[in-house]
């Protein structure tokens, strides 16, 4: 497999979502609470997190054990999905801690949990990360 555009489109916005999550979650913290910096780096990030999603669509593996190229690591796709639009639900009825579980629950299954998944030797990315650091041939 190569680095195709939809895989450095899925790439960027999933490495985008990586780092500015946790500055989303950082500005809601603590005494002095910054709801504009929440709330702009918030938007960016779910826009990185439906444009991870939707591009994962595209990338199809037909290594691993699959179903026409999707493989389970595509279960993320209706994940994020069900998951934004439950946060902002939960939002919309002013259920703010319903809506922080549930951004800081996607947060560390889409962005960590799949992260070490996709980091394996076995996988694309993670070829190129250990070939990289001279842990892998």
């Amino acid at each position: 497999m190569q680095m195709s555009p939809v895989i450095a489109v899925h790439l960027s916005a999933t490495l985008t979502a990586l780092v500015i999550g946790p500055i989303a979650m950082w500005a809601r913290l603590g005494q002095t609470k910054r709801p504009w910096i929440h709330r702009a780096i918030g938007y960016g990030w779910v826009t990185m997190m439906i444009v991870s999603a939707l591009s994962a669509i595209f990338i199809r593996d037909y290594g691993l054990p699959n179903i026409w190229g999707y493989t389970p690591i595509h279960l993320l796709v209706p994940f994020t999905a069900f998951w934004l639009v439950y946060a902002f639900r939960a939002l919309a009825m002013k259920e703010i801690e319903k809506h922080r579980k549930a951004m800081v629950g996607l947060y560390l299954g889409a962005c960590i949990g799949a992260g070490i998944f996709t980091l394996l030797p076995s996988r694309y990315l993670g070829g190129i990360v250990w070939s990289y650091l001279g842990l892998m041939n």
